[in-house]
């Protein structure tokens, strides 16, 4: 009888061929096989029931549990699949189309297009969900076959599934894996993993339903989206209800609206934000902020173009892994342009502009650059995915024995800056490329071996724990993915720190060494609230729209009693901005109470209410938006008290 060498963690062990994952689990820990929902071997995400091949070497295998990212991706994938089933029970004739998990959108675990034979309404979600719950008892098996492109193409036209054949036409080469749902009219085109059985299916919900379009074009088929959520425990579903509760009170679509910050409108593009005056005023907070810790980090500013000829999207290798996010080129005197996605080639022309010694090293370049993203209009969502943004951009030019130094100060740098916003919980995530699937990576194997060690080793020198992405990278290197917590304790992804030796190559980068010869520099892609746009939306949410004072659009609002306290109102007006600070005299005839009652609505941090005492004395009511009335104080007594507060940056 033949053998398998298999190795799990530290151990190894010979198994009897034939073997499935789940066999090799079994010999090792019976218990962990129960908890496992999929693994990875050799760094490869499989199901527990594929049979394993023998090979010279040990074959590693890593249980992927329901506790993990990678746990919670398969128990959504797998819900999306199963969503899928119930509809196709329930509705039978429906055409689908993708069915993905979402790992970054709080918003939403899941969701799936379809085309069913009647226009579904929100009161068919509960009884689709229900469906599933009933699906999700009889312990159905996902089952995996790989099938020849021909055979896949027969089986959907036979289904009556165009979108799924232009996928298959699209997508497969030779061969590729379907799954099917046992005892259901489920089959799908996908590459998995998936739990073993709908058992392993818990804890989840159908959230909503919205209109969408095949590929997102709007020249394509219309279709309806179904968004759900999943997870691994019915405790951690409560939990996410409840928060869902309590983030459709800080929606920022509905804050920005209320408060005056920002607009989105048809009549200019769907995913284009109009800044208005007092969200302007947030953002010029945040870029001086920003500013202030890069001139103490001795960066560079720098402006570039919103536009360059396409040739340069050839050699920085955007054509060939990231077309389909750019704009359609536009021909100008014979010559095509496109508009950039990214800022980096850019940044990389201002290097290239004059000869480098390694004395120069490092260059930092930095930039608010705008930048424009073919976004699909389903993906499209207020200020958190948008078509045209600006990136707090930075792109670091170093030597070899520079990176660590770099990439330490990169680390320090958002970890100082997070925090000056109040988001006291940072996670990091190293992101490499996937075991077996490399594919769309540019460079050599040991320029991305060279490059993940050195940002695992800046991590580690500073005691930040981290986890390990596999298939996560950029198409030009190994990154550090920065997430925050907010204040109802969602996760959001915000900045990067990108390694990368490609680019250099690509684009002929070189400077002088100290023995005279010509070496080529490392880069790094730095961005800390990755869009403005995106982490504003994340702040208006996280303080629930009520922004710290040194952030707030109107930091003071003074409030006469009487009209004939007016003239005493704005004079204290004026002071306070000679004082640096923005204020808001409100003079109209209008009640105290409703005066008070507008300036709370607008959430401003102070209001000073001014009557005869006040205006008797020289002095000021203050009201503080949370603790309502903290008394009476001179006027210079209460600007020295939001003086400090302005300068601490304090929350």
């Amino acid at each position: 009888m033949s053998e398998l060498n298999v190795k799990y963690g530290e151990n190894q062990r010979s198994i009897p061929a034939p073997a499935t994952v789940a066999d090799a689990l079994k010999a090792f820990d019976r218990d962990v096989l129960k908890k496992s929902l999929a693994a990875k071997v050799n760094g490869e995400e499989v199901d527990l029931n594929k049979e394993l091949t023998a090979t010279d070497e040990f074959l590693s295998i890593e249980p992927i549990m329901a506790d993990t990212r990678d746990g919670l991706e398969v128990i959504r994938h797998s819900t999306a699949h199963l969503l899928a089933a119930a509809v196709l029970d329930l509705f039978p004739g429906t055409k689908l189309g993708i069915g993905p998990a979402l790992m970054e959108d709080p918003r939403y675990g899941f969701f799936y297009d379809v085309i069913a034979p009647r226009n579904l309404t929100e009161e068919d979600l509960p009884v689709i969900e229900k469906k599933m719950k009933a699906m999700a008892k009889q312990n159905l098996v996902y089952r995996r076959e790989d099938i020849e492109k021909a055979n896949i193409l027969d089986i959907f036209e036979q289904r009556e599934e165009p979108l799924k054949r232009e996928l298959i036409d699209e997508k497969v080469a030779d061969t590729a894996s379907v799954y099917y749902i046992d005892n259901s009219p489920f089959i799908d085109f996908c590459l998995g993993p998936h739990v073993p059985h709908t058992g392993k299916l818990q804890a989840f919900k159908l959230l909503a339903l919205s209109g969408a379009y095949w590929k997102g074009d709007a020249e394509n088929q219309q279709m309806q989206r179904i968004y759900g959520t999943a997870f691994a425990t019915q405790a951690e579903l409560d939990a996410w209800v409840k928060q869902r509760e309590e983030a459709e009170k800080r929606d920022h679509r509905r804050l920005g609206k209320e408060l005056d910050l920002f607009s989105i409108s048809d009549d200019y593009g769907p995913g284009l934000i109009l800044w208005h005056p007092k969200g302007g005023i947030v953002r010029m907070e945040m870029e001086r902020l920003l500013r202030e810790e890069l001139e103490q980090r001795s960066y560079s500013f720098v402006f570039t173009p919103h536009i360059a000829k396409r040739n340069l999207w050839f050699t920085s290798g955007h054509e060939e892994n990231y077309a389909d996010s750019m704009y359609a080129p536009t021909s100008i005197e014979d010559e095509e342009y496109r508009l950039k996605p990214m800022n980096c080639p850019f940044h990389i022309g201002i290097y290239k502009s004059s000869p480098r010694s390694y004395r120069d090293l490092p260059q930092r370049y930095s930039e608010m650059g705008t930048v424009y993203r073919a976004e699909l209009s389903g993906t499209l969502h207020g200020l958190m995915r948008v078509r045209g943004f600006s990136v707090d951009d930075a792109h670091l030019f170093m030597r070899p024995d520079q990176v660590h130094a770099e990439v330490a100060d990169c680390l320090d740098f958002a970890i100082k800056v997070f925090e000056t916003y109040g988001f006291d919980k940072v996670k990091f995530e190293l992101s490499v490329r996937g075991g077996a699937e490399n594919k769309g990576y540019l460079g050599a194997d040991e320029e991305w071996i060279s490059a993940e060690e050195q940002l695992a080793s800046a991590l580690k020198e500073r005691d930040i724990a981290y986890e390990r992405i596999e298939g996560e990278a950029a198409f030009y290197g190994p990154k550090i993915d920065i997430k925050i917590e907010d204040a109802i304790g969602r996760i959001w992804q915000l900045g990067t720190i990108q390694l990368d030796f490609n680019l250099p190559k690509r684009f002929e980068l070189e400077y002088t060494g100290d023995d005279n010869l010509k070496h080529q520099p490392i880069m790094i892609h730095r961005a800390l609230f990755g869009s403005i746009e995106r982490f504003f939306g994340v702040l208006i949410e996280h303080y629930a729209g009520a922004f710290p004072l040194w952030l707030a659009p109107v930091q003071v609002a003074v409030l006469p009693i009487t009209d004939r306290i007016n003239e005493y109102a704005e004079n204290v007006a004026a002071e306070l901005r000679a004082s640096g600070f923005r204020v808001e005299a409100n003079t109209k005839s209008d009640k105290i109470g409703a005066k008070i009652r507008d300036a709370q609505l607008q959430k401003v941090p102070y209001m000073l209410v001014l009557g005869d005492k006040e205006l008797e004395e020289g002095s000021v009511a203050v009201r503080e938006r949370k603790q309502g009335d903290i008394g009476a104080m001179p006027l210079n007594e209460f600007v020295e008290m939001i003086r400090r507060q302005k300068l601490q940056r304090s929350l």
